[in-house]
């Protein structure tokens, strides 16, 4: 398994929007290493869903459901999207301060490269998240 983490802007779409459709397609991607990340998913991954611009806070897990599937909102044919599930949503959000204030996840990409809105996550990177969300 491996892990990601997927942000979107909660006005276009946020975690009760996810948890609202059950399963939702994650589309409209246009940068190319966030691509690769798409396509290199599998199924039973697993992705922290972050909210960028209003709050910058990790704030659940979701579940890929579905790969290798072309973008519906692409035209060229040449951009990727995924199907996910939310999995758990977090009682106690991880806010980027926070993320940016611990050490252990000082090289993550979400802190090293803060405009890919698809990144990956190390094993060890997910584990300090997942404490940090248990408070």
């Amino acid at each position: 398994m491996a892990y990601w983490l997927m942000k979107s802007e909660p006005f276009k779409y946020s975690w009760d929007d996810l948890v609202a459709e059950g399963e939702g397609t994650w589309d409209g991607v246009r940068n190319y290493l966030a691509r690769n990340n798409l396509m290199a998913m599998q199924v039973g991954d697993e992705a922290f869903f972050y909210h960028s611009r209003e709050g910058l806070e990790i704030v659940g897990i979701a579940e890929i459901t579905v790969t290798g599937i072309g973008d519906p909102t692409d035209e060229t044919g040449k951009w990727a999207a995924v199907k996910l599930k939310a999995k758990e949503k977090f009682a106690r959000p991880v806010s980027l301060a926070a993320i940016k204030a611990e050490p252990r996840l000082a090289e993550m990409q979400l802190v090293r490269l803060s405009r890919l809105s698809v990144c990956g996550v190390t094993p060890g990177e997910w584990a300090v998240i997942c404490e940090m969300a248990k408070g």
